[in-house]
């Protein structure tokens, strides 16, 4: 039997009452509680598992086979319900399975597929609900999920290949702090011994400062990592914050050669999501909205809500869109094409093809760049460290500091 959360006021005693019942139906919990004096302001069915679920994420190749295999399956002439109890059987997510048992059920008892997704939104995006409801809509429930399908797979897939260029700096950076920090916390204090055993010898400035360094680490390395931590978690919640995102999202789009590269794949996100909706019959209205929500960048979504409002009045979308500094010339071009012969989904397919060929030529340029400027950066540290250590070791030893004092 389900369970129940009710908002009731008693009229007795005019008090609040914020509690749970069991009971076959919402109205048969709204009779009891009237019965019992209570004046009902809410009653929203408990699913524990669905409150659960809401909160976990799905990893996009899950929910790519997911779309891939509901689309065979209702493509082979099977029902919906049956569909998804048999995707449900060849799901390997947890999470996922969960989630599509919750959604058949609902569906068995007369609700639309697109409404039950609507309850996981960190599983299903806008995206992929407004899919699915204009394919339930049109009847192409099938082709809307092929189409969805394809549309989440080359995302992700641009996605990867950027972070995979990030990688290999990011791993070079990582030994860079690892080498410096063994050489000062190590080296250097072992080193500092035997320079202050001659005194009145006048060290490199290097040498004084790597020297200071490691001091200030050895005695307060509690306190130094603490303070990294700190700063590392006040970093992490103020991007989450709206003026730590916009300023994010503007050095993405204004650092030299990964801007042209973020651009290009904001460009490829937007021409794809587009697309995609538009062939499925979405409105364009509710494709500019969805887009915004899409593309992961303040600027970018800015303008294509301001580009929506001029939509809204009557104006063309490339029109629109043309002279506006997040968007590179190309798309405006492809839509006006489109808008004029009646095939613009068609028009910002070919948009997201060429940016995502784009965005992986930037990926594969940027990374042979990197590799040699990392190397090159991480041996110019090596050996400023080992001249700051070494060099005063052949300065004494050429005055004869070393053999007289032995």
């Amino acid at each position: 039997m389900p369970s129940y959360k009710y908002v009731a006021r008693n009229v007795q005693t005019n008090q609040i009452v914020k509690s749970k019942l069991q009971a076959s139906s919402q109205k048969d919990v709204y009779e009891l509680l009237k019965k019992q004096g209570y004046v009902v302001s809410e009653i929203n069915e408990e699913n524990e598992k669905s409150e659960i679920f809401k909160s976990k994420r799905v990893k996009t190749k899950d929910r790519v086979l997911f779309a891939r295999q509901l689309s065979t399956l209702i493509n082979a002439g099977l029902p919906l319900v049956q569909a998804l109890n048999s995707v449900i059987e060849q799901t390997t997510s947890k999470t996922l399975k969960q989630v599509i048992t919750e959604v058949t059920k609902e569906v068995e008892g007369g609700k639309t597929f697109s409404k039950c997704l609507q309850k996981y939104p960190k599983v299903f995006n806008k995206i992929f609900i407004n899919m699915i409801a204009a394919g339930e809509v049109s009847g192409t429930l099938d082709r809307s999920l092929d189409r969805l399908a394809t549309q989440q797979e080359k995302d992700a897939n641009i996605v990867s290949k950027i972070r995979g260029a990030m990688i290999y700096p990011a791993l070079i950076v990582f030994v860079m702090i690892a080498v410096v920090s063994f050489m000062v916390v190590k080296v250097v204090p072992q080193i500092s011994v035997l320079y202050t055993s001659f005194p009145g010898t006048k060290l490199p400035i290097e040498t004084r400062i790597l020297m200071s360094v490691a001091n200030v680490i050895k005695s307060s390395w509690l306190i130094i990592l603490l303070i990294f931590i700190a700063g590392i978690i006040v970093l992490l919640r103020w991007i989450k914050t709206e003026s730590g995102n916009k300023f994010i999202d503007a050095v993405k789009l204004k650092t030299p050669a990964f801007g042209k590269l973020f651009q290009k794949l904001y460009m490829a996100r937007f021409s794809r999501t587009s697309s995609t909706l538009l062939e499925a019959g979405v409105p364009l209205l509710q494709v500019l909205q969805i887009t915004s929500e899409s593309v992961s960048n303040y600027y970018v979504a800015r303008s294509i809500r301001n580009a929506s409002d001029q939509v809204r009045v009557g104006k063309s979308l490339g029109d629109t869109l043309k002279g506006d500094p997040y968007f590179l010339p190309l798309v405006p071009n492809v839509i006006k094409i489109g808008e004029e012969s009646g095939t613009t989904s068609e028009m910002l397919a070919k948009s997201a093809d060429f940016y995502e060929k784009e965005v992986e030529d930037t990926v594969a340029n940027i990374s042979s760049l990197i590799e040699p400027v990392m190397m090159i950066l991480l041996g110019g540290v090596a050996i400023i460290i080992v001249l700051a250590v070494l060099l005063p070791i052949y300065g004494l030893a050429g005055s004869g500091a070393i053999n007289s004092n032995g």
